[in-house]
């Protein structure tokens, strides 16, 4: 098979050619392509569910809150006399957003 060089670079020129008049759509292609990729990527990465094996390690690193049974009768007393207190606490619950 007896290639040449002389013969080859015209028909690339050709082709180099014609390929100029889809550079636009091309490009446009090209940065679609792109974002399509990464927007599947950052999908792909945000669903991801954490193993048994990281939850467990992140909840031997919580520290548990221990109340005695003093601590909650107090809490409980305190709630019992502060009528408008317990009011406040009550509706922030039910609606934390609204401003009062």
């Amino acid at each position: 098979m007896n290639i040449q060089i002389n013969k080859i670079i015209p028909y690339l020129k050709k082709i180099i050619f014609e390929l100029k008049n889809f550079l636009v759509p091309i490009f446009i292609l090209l940065i679609v392509s792109v974002n399509g990729f990464l927007i599947y990527k950052i999908n792909e990465f945000s669903n991801q569910q954490p193993s048994t094996e990281q939850v467990l390690q992140q909840q031997k690193t919580i520290k548990r809150i221990n109340l005695d049974d003093d601590a909650i009768t107090k809490i409980q007393k305190l709630q019992e006399r502060n009528i408008a207190v317990k009011a406040l606490f009550n509706e922030t619950r039910n609606n934390p957003f609204k401003d009062n």
